[in-house]
This record gives C-alpha cells, structure tokens and sequence, in this order.
C-alpha cells in the first residue's frame, strides 16, 4: 500500500480534491481527510500494483484542481507584476482577453495541462507529501512561462483594439460633423473587395496612392482601405451595403461602426443578384 498527503488550508480546494478522488469511483483508492497541526490533508492510499496507472489518475486531479483554483490567480499576478501601469479596468480587460485565450485555444489548454500535470507527476512519484501552494509557487515554472506567454498576447490584443476603437471613434466623429457631400453611395461587396456606385449607379473610383489617403491610420481594416477614404471624403448621407456573399468581416463592421444608422444592409435586391450572377459566371 503507497499512501500520498496532499496538503493546503484552503477549505474549498480541500473539498473538491475529495470530490474529484470520490468521482474517480476506485475501490482500490481510499482518501481520507485530516487535519494536523497546520494544514488540513487530504490522504490518498492506493495499491502497489499498477502505481503507475494511481499516479496518472492522482496527477489528473491535481492539475485540474490547480487549473481551477490558480490560474486565475496565477494569471493577475503576472498582470500586477509586468504591466502595473494598466489602470485597473484595463488590468480586468487584459484579464478577461487572457481567459477567453485559454477557454478557447484548445492547443493553449493542451499544453497548460501537461506544463502542471507532468511536474506533478515526477513529483508524487518520488514524493509521499505535496504541499499544493508551495509546489505551485517553486515548481511550476513552465506553466508560470506559458501563463507569462498568454498575458503577453493578451496586452498586445487589448491595445490593437484599444487603437483600433480610438481611431474609428474619430472617424465617427468627422463623419457626424461633416456636411453631407453625397446623397447614397452603393457599396457591393463580396471576396473581401469592393466596388463603389453612386445614387445613378455609377462607378466611384477609388484613390490608390496611399500619399493622398489623408483618412488611412497605421490600424491596416483589410483590402479595402482606399474604399474607406473615399467613404469618409464622400461623406454619403446614406451608404448601402449590398453583401453579394452574405458574409459581414471586420471591414463591414468598421463601416457600420462609423457611419452608424446611415448604413443599410442589402443582399437581394437588383443589384445583389447581378453582382451574384456576375460571380457565378467567373467562378
């Protein structure tokens, strides 16, 4: 019989180890919990044979507990140390960008897990105690890396956005006190490009020299930037959208961001159809 104490004061991490180790519904693993003199303990006895299959099991619970219990933690603490200068609802955007990075990033989530679950391994391995906050805090520096990584990302995300929303709040504001200089503007829109008519349907040609586009920032939308200055020195007091593809990318977005209630999004009138029929023909 082998027998592992697993250690923290934690009251609620104390719980859902032994929820975790009751769910694993072994006879051959019996936990118990105890306090001593200053940690409450959760102690985990197992067979001889097959220590390799009670440790697997032992060290998938553990990291899972880590993940739910610390990375949050783990996560704000590099935040404080690396970017103090944040405010603090910045701090709580760059927190949330991060978790939403590992929620979804199944690869992220991958490796997270086996930078915790392989340490812990080699540790109960050669171990017959583990106290939970200390081995996190002195053995987990791969996982300390790849959360430093993730924090890394996420700051430069918030800021991309940051100046992305800065500079389309200008934009919103030069359109909303800008004399209309067109009644309707058509733009057709399919394979992330764009042609531009006016209200006789009409093509408006488009400026190419980046020298001359005095409404471009550093923030690339997509192709269709040339589109957009041509938009802004238009000022259209109505601009429609006629999504051949039906498909909305960052570009319609930003156009809708800008130019607000004056835009209307069309994907079946005359003119969708024969830009549809246009792109069958070609296809």
């Amino acid at each position: 019989m082998k027998s592992l104490c697993i250690k923290s004061n934690n009251t609620d991490i104390i719980i859902d180890l032994l929820d975790r180790f009751h769910s694993l519904n072994l006879d051959s693993i019996c936990v118990s919990n105890h306090k001593f003199k200053i940690y409450e303990n959760v102690i985990v006895h197992f067979k001889d044979d097959d220590t390799d299959f009670y440790y697997d099991k032992i060290a998938s619970v553990l990291t899972n507990t880590i993940i739910l219990f610390f990375e949050e933690k783990l996560l704000k603490r590099i935040l404080e140390y690396n970017y103090f200068y944040f405010s603090l609802d910045e701090k709580r955007k760059i927190l949330n960008i991060a978790k939403s990075f590992l929620e979804e990033d199944t690869l992220s989530k991958e490796d997270n897990f086996f930078a915790i679950y392989y340490p812990v391994l080699d540790y109960i391995k050669q171990n017959k105690s583990l106290v939970l906050e200390g081995f996190i805090n002195f053995r987990l520096q791969n996982y300390m890396k790849d959360l430093d990584y993730v924090i890394d990302i996420s700051v430069n995300k918030f800021l991309i956005e940051k100046e992305y929303n800065e500079f389309v709040d200008i934009l919103k504001m030069y359109v909303s006190f800008t004399p209309f200089n067109s009644p309707l503007v058509h733009l057709i829109y399919y394979n992330n490009d764009s042609i531009l008519l006016d209200d006789n349907r009409n093509i408006i040609p488009t400026d190419d020299n980046i020298f001359k586009a005095k409404y471009l920032s550093d923030i690339s939308f997509s192709s269709n930037d040339y589109a957009l200055n041509t938009l802004l020195n238009l000022t259209p007091k109505k601009l429609i959208i006629h999504l051949v593809d039906k498909m909305e990318d960052e570009f319609i977005n930003t156009l809708k961001l800008i130019f607000e209630d004056r835009v209307e999004i069309c994907n079946s009138c005359k003119i969708c159809k024969l830009h549809k029929k246009d792109l069958a023909t070609n296809t």
